[in-house]
């Protein structure tokens, strides 16, 4: 049966829309579609954790976000319209040579999702609005989306990237396992303040009957996101009035300075995972896939990097010669972290886990996975600062910058203070050759496409044959 493309992606948020920019980038034919009639308006996932920047130094799109945030401001507590002193919401973190964004950035999500979007364009991918999917069917050879207009759209592969509410994933009924992190109902919304200082996250503590409100000033905007929460079983007033009201109830903040709501939204915090990331030909990611409180930054982030995992995949076997079988790995490899990053933002929403080194998502990686392999003895890879799994640092090889060398579709080889392969390693491999680094050691490393270390080892033995289970030469 003839397809209409290669990858068939479901929901234009940060998930689809970094998905489409890795697959474009690599040459695969790819269409997003979004039951919306443009992209998600507000702030919501405003925080970019710094994996999450790297990831974006590679998709290219690292100066636009750059240039449309900021940093974090320094939290102000306020009590009775009186400064009572400062809240630092962040363990601080000085950027090193191995990890230049070493700080979380804030970009209001709408705007992370414009620089997606535009970026796809220039690769010349598209989104297509308007578009629901109302059931799917799949057979040996691809997918089937049955759109609610009525027409089908027919893929090689289907990515549900389709928010916490999935209609992919109720389609496959593929069920959600979690917990209520909070039963409170919690406000969001985008508005303009006058009057009101941007150097600040302002913080109004509970009072009376009155339960916390924050005022964020939103980088690169006019704009600051407000935070409510409001007690068990309460209705939430989404109308612009009722936002005013909340402000000028639990702040100094007159109503009449709310000047304008953008934007609203509630919700009630909640924990969940798929009990499954696979169906077939189909794939979850991002909130279809796991659901996060927002209070660990981690949602939207865990969600891009799935989508990093996947697409280069995804890519492999649809254009590079590897065998089907490695797209299993997409649910062995990110299926813990989501449950690990779970379990961080909880506990940061319940006051259990300060937002530091685990936030940040460097430390995460693969060492378990089937697709990794450690070939130096085992005493010299337990004391090795980088082994076989983990995420590649950044550095200097001579003149070259390892972020630099590793940007692009290819995989990358380091060989410090060794000798590369004689033979070669084939075009899909960049080859970076010199002497041993700090943050690695001696030996050959070689970086998958997503920047973890694939395999790792003190001479090329066995570098060839793993090479070969992805149908590259080596």
């Amino acid at each position: 049966m003839k397809t209409d493309t290669d990858v068939l992606i479901v929901g234009a948020g940060p998930t689809g829309l970094a998905l489409a920019v890795d697959l474009a980038r690599r040459g695969v034919d790819a269409l997003v579609l979004e039951r919306a009639q443009e992209l998600f308006p507000g702030s919501r996932g405003k925080g970019l954790q710094p994996r999450t920047m790297e990831v974006f130094d590679d998709l290219g799109v690292l100066d636009a976000i750059h240039a449309a945030g900021g940093t974090y401001p320094v939290g102000m507590v306020w009590r009775d319209g009186e400064r009572v002193g400062e809240h630092h919401m962040f363990d601080p973190a000085e950027p090193s040579e191995d990890s230049p964004y070493n700080a979380p950035w804030m970009v209001p999500q709408w705007r992370t999702q414009e620089i997606l979007a535009e970026r796809l364009a220039e690769l010349g991918g598209k989104v297509a609005f308007d578009r629901e999917v109302a059931g799917l069917t799949q057979d040996a050879d691809g997918v089937t989306a049955h759109l609610s207009s009525g027409r089908a759209v027919r893929a090689r592969y289907l990515v549900a990237a389709d928010g916490g509410r999935s209609a992919v994933r109720r389609a496959l009924d593929i069920g959600m396992t979690g917990e209520t992190v909070d039963p409170n109902p919690t406000l969001v919304a985008d508005v303009r303040i006058a009057g009101l200082d941007r150097d600040n996250w302002h913080l109004f503590p509970p009072r009376d009957d009155a339960d916390f409100l924050a005022v964020c000033p939103l980088a690169g905007t006019e704009d600051f996101q407000v935070t409510a929460r409001f007690p068990e079983g309460a209705d939430v007033d989404l109308t612009p009035d009722g936002i005013r009201k909340v402000v000028a109830d639990r702040s100094h903040i007159a109503a009449e300075d709310v000047v304008e709501v953008r934007w609203a939204s509630d919700f009630r915090p909640r924990a969940a995972l798929a009990d499954r990331f696979r169906s077939g030909r189909v794939f979850l990611a991002g909130d279809a896939a796991h659901v996060h409180s927002p209070a660990g930054g981690q949602g939207l982030n865990t969600s891009v990097q799935d989508a990093y995992n996947l697409g280069w995949k995804l890519g492999a076997v649809l254009t590079g010669g590897a065998p089907a079988a490695l797209l299993d790995s997409y649910e062995e490899e990110r299926r813990p972290i989501a449950a690990q990053m779970l379990d961080l933002s909880t506990g940061v929403h319940r006051g259990e886990v300060r937002r530091g080194e685990a936030t940040r998502q460097l430390g995460l990686g693969y060492r378990e996975s089937s697709l990794t392999a450690e070939a130096r003895g085992a005493a010299v890879a337990e004391g090795a600062a980088v082994r076989a799994g983990d995420r590649a640092p950044d550095g200097r090889v001579g003149d070259v910058r390892l972020f630099d060398a590793f940007r692009g579709p290819h995989w990358t080889l380091l060989a410090l203070g060794t000798d590369a392969p004689g033979g070669g390693v084939g075009a899909a491999v960049r080859v970076v050759r010199g002497d041993a680094h700090g943050a690695y050691g001696t030996g050959l490393f070689l970086v998958r496409p997503d920047g973890y270390v694939g395999w790792a080892g003190d001479t090329p033995e066995g570098l060839g044959s793993y090479l070969g289970r992805f149908g590259l030469s080596g």
